[in-house]
Order: structure tokens, then C-alpha cells, then sequence
């Protein structure tokens, strides 16, 4: 059931989501500041171009007060605005029954974009 939703969500709207990621972090890369950010952003590209089925784990703070001062770094600089999207975009989608599993999915990247650092997508 999940391949059949995830190809569902690729078609109607998932892939754009992913390259838009994508793009968004290989711009981050070309600097050496953003790297980091970067890198969260391709774990945003990876659940949006495949969410169903896919767990996001909370490791903490996996390198002491800087993972914590990423986050807020990027919650302030990115962080609000992908997650208000998302908020969006599942609400939005929530309002019909077929389209609440998918509204989920949103709800799931929006969690993830608010505090990406932490984080692992399994």
C-alpha cells in the first residue's frame, strides 16, 4: 500500500516538492556556511520525494549546543516558512478523505522542517 500512496504523491505534486529541495540545497552547498543547511535540506528532499513508510527518529542533540544553535538558526532563517507550507498544503488536503493521508505526509514534513538537526529519516 505504501508504493502505490508514494507514487500517488510523486504524481500529484511529491516530485516537484523533492527537486525543489534538491535545487534549494545544492545552492546551500556552494557555500561553506551552508553546508550544514544543506545537508537538512536533503533529508527534507528525501521524506518529500518518498513519505510513505518512512520513520524520522529524534537522536537529540547529536553534537552538543551547536546542533541546537543550527536549529534555531535555521528555524528563524528557513525553518517557519517551510513548515507554514507545509501546515498548509495539509490542511488543505485534509479536507477531503482521500486526501488526508496525504495531508499526514505534510504534517510529517512539516515537523521535520522546523527542526531538522537531530534528526534521521529511516
Amino acid at each position: 500500500m505504501n508504493i502505490f500512496l508514494n507514487i500517488i504523491w510523486i504524481i500529484f505534486g511529491g516530485f516537484a516538492i523533492a527537486i525543489e529541495y534538491a535545487v534549494s540545497s545544492l545552492l546551500l552547498m556552494l557555500t561553506i556556511i551552508g553546508i550544514p543547511f544543506g545537508c537538512q535540506t536533503m533529508k527534507l528532499a528525501t521524506v518529500a520525494l518518498w513519505p510513505f513508510g518512512t520513520n524520522i527518529s529524534n537522536n537529540g542533540w547529536p553534537s552538543g549546543c551547536l546542533a541546537g544553535i543550527m536549529n534555531i538558526i535555521w528555524w528563524f532563517l528557513g525553518g517557519i516558512p517551510i513548515a507554514l507550507t507545509h501546515l498548509g498544503l495539509g490542511l488543505l488536503l485534509c479536507i477531503t478523505i482521500i486526501g488526508t493521508p496525504f495531508g499526514l505526509q505534510h504534517f510529517k514534513l512539516m515537523r521535520l522542517a522546523l527542526f531538522p538537526f537531530g534528526k534521521t529519516i529511516g
